[in-house]
């Protein structure tokens, strides 16, 4: 059992994914519920498209940690659980008792996650961050400068969603090794390490020699041409990369020429002249549809595709095909989409399971897991301990309507 007690999305999205993946997760929310329920669209209160999306295969326990019955409930659940899972800053985790050494105390095989901005070990471990915070102080927001003068974040919270990623890998290897030794342990995923590990993959590039090699960055990636090609009627992408695409791509688009030129003539050269390769290819692509390009690359094996928007994306041939996106029926909030984890287990397949809950659809079943009576309860609720949904529903997936 997961007691996740993350919020908004890095650390919702590595329990989600966790969830996808068959573990029991139980979301432990405070008393107005995750901030991402009051985030976006929604057709009811609470029930926005980011709690539809992260709170999947989940259930909702809201519980108020800042008094002393509510830590009591979480300590009897950690006693139960496998994994606790959190993204607050140490300075908030500690008077909630959500430490590696108290939660070890209480059961010593446990694997606590936690994540934020900084390093415990940092003296700024209690500074706050999120994600944008974090792509600045990686280096990945101003990456972009690199390209035209003006850093920029990417257009989605890229930070978060790496962190989580890290955050479910961490957990994983933690379960092999207490599997293999009965030992749990803290895994910690501070999110500028995260990022920063990240984009230096490619970018150390000369740096990673000591002394330098060459400047930071791959260049490939930082040229200004770097964008999709215009067309007579659209946009195309088109990437040909090996010696051979490039001689096939040069023959077929016209541009014979190019093939002899000392610029291009193979991979480490086309990188040191990616920008002037690239505009070459810019001014040629307008002279033909994007389906006449898309055809002229299948048939030489060329990497190329259309340009979607993400409406297109969702109603894609492919994507319908492999049921990236699945058509679902909630039973609160009707008709909507999932789209849940990618992984492909051939003998535990991924799937929806439990559609998001609403604020507390679980409260009693997990008081009642912990040992709580009806009058226990009862008691609770009237305290303003926990917090029950007064509507009862069966958020279990019969079956995916597509």
């Amino acid at each position: 059992m997961v007691l996740d007690l993350t919020t908004v999305v890095m650390g919702p999205y590595a329990t989600a994914m966790l969830g996808d993946l068959g573990a029991e997760v139980i979301k432990i929310e405070a008393l107005d519920g995750d901030m991402s329920r009051q985030i976006g669209a929604s057709r009811s209160p609470g029930m926005t498209a980011l709690t539809m999306n992260l709170q999947r295969n989940k259930q909702s326990l809201a519980l108020d940690l800042k008094t002393e019955r509510g830590r009591e409930v979480l300590e009897r659940l950690v006693s139960q659980a496998d994994i606790v899972v959190s993204n607050l800053r140490p300075r908030s985790r500690k008077p909630l008792g959500l430490t590696y050494e108290n939660l070890s105390r209480i059961r010593p095989d446990i694997i606590f996650c936690t994540a934020q901005a900084y390093a415990e070990t940092s003296e700024r471990r209690d500074e706050p961050a999120y994600d944008d915070i974090v792509q600045a102080a990686s280096g990945a927001a101003a990456l972009a400068g690199r390209i035209d003068g003006s850093p920029r974040y990417a257009p989605y919270v890229v930070a978060d969603k790496v962190s989580g990623l890290h955050m479910v890998i961490g957990v994983l290897a933690a379960v092999v090794h207490r599997n293999a030794t009965g030992q749990g342990q803290h895994v910690e995923v501070p999110m500028i390490d995260t990022m920063t590990h990240f984009n230096l993959v490619e970018h150390f590039a000369g740096h990673t020699f000591d002394p330098p090699e060459g400047e930071f960055g791959w260049s490939r990636v930082l040229v200004p041409e770097r964008s999709p090609y215009r067309t007579k009627d659209g946009y195309v992408c088109i990437m040909p990369y090996s010696d051979s695409n490039w001689t096939d791509f040069f023959d077929a688009a016209g541009l014979g020429e190019l093939a002899v030129d000392v610029r291009f003539a193979d991979i480490g050269s086309r990188h040191q002249h990616m920008g002037d390769l690239l505009a070459l290819v810019h001014d040629r692509t307008p002279q033909r549809t994007t389906e006449e390009w898309l055809e002229l690359c299948r048939l030489r094996n060329i990497p190329a595709s259309g340009l979607l928007e993400l409406g297109e994306v969702t109603t894609d041939e492919y994507a319908l095909e492999q049921r990236i996106v699945t058509s679902e029926k909630h039973p609160t909030e009707g008709a909507y989409f999932s789209t849940i984890s990618p992984i492909r287990l051939s003998a535990s397949p991924v799937q929806l399971r439990r559609h998001a809950p609403a604020l507390g659809a679980d409260t009693v079943a997990s008081l009642k897991r912990a040992g709580y009576t009806d009058d226990d309860i009862e008691a609770m609720l009237g305290w303003g301990v926990v917090r029950a949904a007064t509507d009862h529903h069966d958020y279990d997936v019969k079956e995916s309507v597509q």
